[in-house]
């Protein structure tokens, strides 16, 4: 039988707080494993990323195999494992993007960020670069999303610019 000690409140205290929003988006779901990918989704949403703690979390919450949870977290693209920045550009290097210069783009970005193949979010935690298959805008090629905001015919010049303004804005 375990017995927690005056000197293990604190620690147990500190967890349950760490996890409070994503016990509440548990709850919100009544705890349905069914839900998990819903589940995994608003959590993933408030911190950007599914932590390895987070996911074991959920497991132990909704009595669940830890490793059918990361299983499921793994499996999906739209879950990430990373930490991703706080703006996530997405450079599309469909066919029609590719043909039109995608590659440029990515290269821009990789330069003026300090990326590269391996590093895809910078250090500050302010840009996660990803180059994906086709984000659909096909007549805008090349086409580049940062967060939700969609920029079309995108040359390295204008990529630099967005990049800019943003940094601006950030201060």
């Amino acid at each position: 039988m375990d017995v927690i000690t005056n000197d293990t409140v604190p620690v147990v205290n500190q967890t349950a707080r760490q996890f409070t929003r994503v016990l509440e988006i548990i709850e919100k779901y009544n705890h349905d494993k069914q839900r998990l990918i819903t589940i995994l989704q608003e959590v993933q949403d408030e911190y950007r990323y599914l932590p390895q703690q987070v996911l074991t979390y959920i497991a132990i919450a909704l009595d669940m195999p830890t490793a059918e949870v990361f299983g499921v977290a793994t499996f999906y693209a739209h879950f990430s494992l990373e930490a991703k920045g706080k703006y996530v550009i997405k450079v599309c290097d469909g066919t029609a993007c590719h043909v039109k210069g995608s590659t440029k783009l990515i290269d821009t970005l990789c330069d003026k960020l300090k990326l590269s193949k391996e590093k895809h979010t910078t250090d500050d935690m302010l840009f996660t670069l990803e180059a994906v298959s086709c984000l659909g805008a096909c007549g805008l090629a090349p086409v580049m999303v940062v967060n939700d905001k969609v920029y079309g015919q995108v040359s390295s010049k204008k990529c630099e610019e967005i990049i800019d303004d943003i940094m601006a804005a950030e201060g």
